[in-house]
């Protein structure tokens, strides 16, 4: 008994170290990210007027990213909601990406030709030659939705068109 006693003491003895040894103080630093996910893959990608943008110039603003393509006719139908959005977006920013050379869109001079002749042509559009954001960022089909965080975090990656409502209710709930 005494054996059986002694492993049951060391045991208890153990379990309480490692419950004790295995929590964070009280005080700890919070965690660099606030939002659940991966970090959103880093870009820099030049727009219709060859400035260059990178996600990380954006960190500390939530950033909502529509992927699409010209050849898409549920991105075109949205256009003019996306151009309102745009302009009307607060507490984050909008951005648009689109892959040249890759599933079908045009060249880079073709598109900008393109899009420089439609009436809703406000809202910075970034080249994503040959498509390897889209790839990074799990782009499947057209349009796609992605929310970043604040903290640089992906969020939520979404396929289909989202309205300007629900995309700024999702920009809204995260951080």
């Amino acid at each position: 008994m005494k054996a059986g006693a002694r492993v049951l003491a060391a045991t208890m003895v153990l379990l309480l170290w490692i419950t004790a040894c295995g929590r964070a103080p009280q005080d700890a630093a919070p965690a660099a990210t606030v939002n659940e996910g991966r970090m959103a893959p880093t870009f820099v990608l030049a727009d219709q007027e060859g400035k260059e943008h990178s996600l990380e110039a954006y960190r500390g603003q939530k950033v909502y990213i529509r992927f699409w393509a010209s050849w898409c006719p549920i991105c075109l139908s949205g256009l003019e909601e996306l151009q309102t959005l745009a302009e009307t977006a607060d507490g984050f920013t909008v951005l648009t990406i689109v892959s040249p050379n890759a599933n079908g869109e045009k060249d880079t001079a073709d598109f900008q030709a393109w899009f420089s002749g439609l009436d809703t042509n406000r809202f910075p559009v970034l080249f994503d030659e040959n498509g390897v954001a889209a790839r990074e960022y799990g782009v499947r089909g057209y349009p796609t939705s992605v929310y970043v965080g604040s903290d640089g975090v992906l969020v939520l990656g979404v396929p289909g068109h989202q309205s300007n409502e629900s995309v700024t209710e999702r920009m809204r709930l995260i951080r």
